[in-house]
């Protein structure tokens, strides 16, 4: 008996593979890869009731069958086990295209129907369906947010794996199944990914069952994984801590037995870890928790040959097998033999409807798959029970003249907020949850690590709750398994960095924003993004730490679900936090530095300021409002900002009859026209902050062109004069940063004077003063390795509460 099939003893509560059920199984398999090729291939004439012509064929061929049977033949078996013991199941599809497979599914189980009306289980809902898929108006062809049951779209490869360990966190009862496609192994996020056992605590965590699932090619020849020998295959995820077990071939019934064997005991494997850790019969040590090998052929039960030439378990079957249905007839016998090789007449009845043969493999109500609200998380979400974020503020007796590291008091937030929420809130950080002062949380959670832990191990435990890996595809990929499927949190990571993950910030975005057109899915939590270590204070680290190009990322999504905070001080970013944690269904970017920053606003202050998104400093300024000014010096972000203070300073000090305006934009989108995003600000408070002829700098934390294309069609928009981050960075001083990119309080000055509606007395003499004191820094920091005493310790003079 293969190794394979003898598994099955081990896994009593499951019945073995009785004739009846193969029988429903197989039946099932054969409709749902009979409804693929129908997506993939036709427009009329569903269920073959005359000869296939060429009428009855779409003009563009587009869809993915090569992986297509391989993931219904899993679902057929993961819907058996559902069945037999009651098992909550969430199914992911990694491989890229797969989407007409999970389509086919949803419309068995009855909840694509139920989802959309109008595609109804006879012949005309069939023909709907067909006709949707990779259509105009229609659905696209890999599993989207439009199809019932996914939180994974998997358009872009390699984060299956991330999106199931993530939804599995703190829900105890729930597998995540995810199927790995072996060209999607390829991909550097799935190959770091893997490690996601070694954060996972049976006790209180689900599990994620890997499927690998090797047809061993993809769009144009083989795969790395499918050509490997299997013993290597085996040593490489043996040494990532899995059970490995292997299932493969073509035959049937014999895959049909094999198959639900291995699956049995998977499942028993895990029931069992899980019934020790939580009967109190565990010693802690990781796991070893099943993965299944499947191997099976591309495009199996497709076209052997084609034309002469091999399609079946080639890559020539990844795509449409029969690529000229329409123009040549042999091809168009060929689709319809094999498609009445699946013998719809025994599984769908005279009306198009699925027989009871094949609705006796679903599972009831909300246990299919398709429907679990586990992929529709907003149903399950319950509110943070949040602190007020009051008690957490800085005391600011006057602006500018307390410096702290604003950081500290987010993290003493999110302490409590463990501590409130023990079940619904983690925060995910790449290594660095110290390091961006942040560390209140472990007074509350432990780093969470099911690996072995010493003596020397600093709050570490299987038991924490803190998700520490060094990996940003992996932190950003657990919170959004981790919020699409109902819960809270925050990813913490260094500004640069955050480039790393930028695709899957996008991509999340879009997951959003395609959601929002569909009234079946409720809101989710937000995916809230701490950035820190920013490029103005990453001195140390030099060049390749400096990039704030996520900001730009962000500004370019939907207007309903982009947001951007850049809090100049502690009581600010406390504001915003308590914001973007009450949200739900936006990505929400917050950016400020950890190292110890001036604060400007009291608690009150500060939630008026975050409240309105942007407003006037008059304590910074000497605009008392009776007139225009002269220049209206605008700042968003926390160094350019204290840079900007600084600058109206030098103005009020040095020209005291020159009219300046501070503005501080805490709210990046209240930039936008209101019609253009929620947050933009009406015309009349736009031209109370701005005006709508005075010339403005404005001191930008991330790229100069960001600010020019959010005040796109502002009055008089070329009035804006934006200094920002221009690629000029090295290991240097924290004010040579702002020098290097002409953003310095001395830049400024020159900029307004520069700008400015009229030349005041005076004028060049500041100017000639500004440039010798740039000439004094550049000298002082090559002797003396750090910034001028009077740059490095400036507070403001003066400065007063309103």
């Amino acid at each position: 008996m293969p190794k394979s099939a003898s598994l099955y003893e081990t896994s009593d509560q499951v019945s073995a593979l009785s004739d009846a059920e193969l029988e429903c199984v197989d039946a099932w398999w054969r409709a749902a890869n009979y409804l693929t090729i129908g997506q993939i291939y036709l427009m009329a004439n569903p269920l073959l009731h005359k000869q296939l012509t060429a009428a009855d064929i779409k003009p563009r061929l587009l869809g993915h069958w090569g992986t297509s049977p391989g993931l219904s033949f899993i679902y057929a078996h993961a819907s058996r086990l559902i069945r037999e013991t009651g098992q909550q199941m969430l199914y992911l599809a990694g491989p890229g295209h797969g989407g007409p497979a999970l389509v086919a599914a949803g419309y068995l189980e009855g909840t694509y129907t139920e989802t959309y009306p109008a595609v109804t289980t006879d012949t005309e809902g069939m023909r709907r369906l067909f006709r949707q898929f990779s259509a105009p108006g229609g659905i696209p062809s890999h599993v989207s947010v439009t199809t019932p049951g996914s939180i994974h779209e998997g358009g872009e490869l390699g984060y299956v794996l991330v999106h199931a360990f993530g939804a599995v966190m703190d829900n105890p009862d729930l597998i995540a199944l995810a199927v790995v496609g072996d060209g999607e192994a390829e991909t550097g996020p799935l190959e770091g990914s893997w490690k996601g056992v070694s954060f996972i605590n049976p006790a209180r965590d689900g599990a994620v069952l890997p499927v690998l699932h090797l047809n061993g090619a993809k769009i144009a020849g083989p795969t790395v994984l499918g050509r490997k020998d299997p013993a290597e295959v085996r040593s490489l995820l043996e040494g990532h801590g899995y059970d490995v077990i292997e299932v493969g071939g073509a035959d049937l019934p014999g895959m049909h037995h094999r198959f639900a064997a291995a699956l049995a005991h998977a499942w028993g494997r895990i029931r069992a870890i899980q019934a020790a850790a939580r009967g109190g019969d565990w010693d802690g040590t990781r796991p070893r928790w099943p993965l299944i090998v499947l191997r099976t052929p591309k495009g199996w039960t497709g076209p052997e040959i084609v034309d002469g030439v091999q399609m079946a378990g080639t890559y020539r079957a990844h795509q449409v097998p029969l690529a000229t249905v329409r123009e040549n007839p042999d091809h168009l016998r060929l689709l319809e033999s094999w498609l009445r090789s699946y013998r719809p007449e025994e599984l769908f009845d005279d009306n198009g409807s699925p027989t009871e043969l094949v609705r006796r493999a679903n599972p009831a109500g909300s246990l299919r798959m398709s429907a679990t609200p586990h992929s529709n998380g907003g149903l399950l979400m319950r509110p943070l029970e949040l602190p007020d974020h009051r008690r957490y503020a800085v005391d600011v007796p006057a602006p500018a003249s307390v410096r702290l590291e604003s950081t500290r008091r987010l993290g003493e937030l999110l302490r409590d907020i463990y501590r409130t929420n023990p079940d619904r809130f983690r925060l995910f950080c790449p290594d660095e949850t110290s390091s961006n002062r942040l560390g209140a949380v472990f007074e509350a959670s432990d780093r969470g690590f099911a690996e072995r832990v010493t003596d020397a191990d600093d709050h570490i435990s299987r038991d924490g709750r803190v998700m520490e890996v060094l990996s940003e595809h992996n932190c950003h990929g657990w919170l959004e398994g981790y919020t699409l499927t109902g819960r809270h949190g925050l990813f913490a990571t260094y500004e640069a960095f955050a480039m790393v993950s930028a695709s899957q910030t996008i991509q999340h975005s879009k997951w959003l924003q395609e959601a929002e057109n569909l009234p079946w899915r409720a809101r989710v939590p937000s995916l809230n993004i701490l950035l820190t270590s920013t490029a103005w204070r990453n001195d140390h680290n030099g060049f390749s730490h400096q990039g704030p190009g996520l900001i730009q990322n962000v500004i370019t999504t939907r207007g309903t679900i982009g947001r951007v905070y850049l809090p100049p001080d502690a009581n600010c970013l406390l504001s915003v936090a308590d914001h973007c944690l009450r949200s739900t269904s936006y990505v929400n970017l917050i950016v400020i530095d950890k190292q110890p920053q001036l604060q400007y606003l009291t608690i009150d202050e500060a939630e008026a300021h975050c409240a309105r998104g942007a407003g006037v400093w008059a304590w910074a300024g000497t605009d008392d409002g009776t007139a225009d000014p002269d220049i209206v010096l605008a700042c968003a972000g926390d160094v350019v900002t204290m840079e900007t203070v600084a600058a109206a300073q030098i103005l009020r000090e040095r020209l005291p009859h020159f009219r300046t305006r501070v503005v501080n934009v805490v709210d990046l989108m209240s930039l936008v026209r209101h019609r253009d995003h929620p947050h933009g600000m009406d015309e009349t408070l736009f031209n109370e902050l701005f005006t709508d002829h005075v010339d403005v700098v404005f001191a930008f934390h991330g790229y100069p062109g960001a600010v020019h294309q959010l005040v796109h069609g502002r009055p008089d928009a070329d009035r804006f004069r934006v200094r920002g981050f221009i690629e000029e960075g090295t290991t240097t001083t924290p004010f040579d940063m702002v020098v290097r990119n002409r953003v310095s309080r001395y830049h400024l000055v020159m900029d307004a004077l520069n700008n400015a509606r009229r030349t005041p007395p005076g004028a060049s003499d500041l100017k000639a003063w500004c440039e010798a004191r740039l000439a004094e820094h550049a000298q002082y920091v090559v002797d003396n390795l750090q910034d001028l005493p009077d740059i490095r310790d400036w507070v403001v003079s003066g400065g007063r509460h309103e």
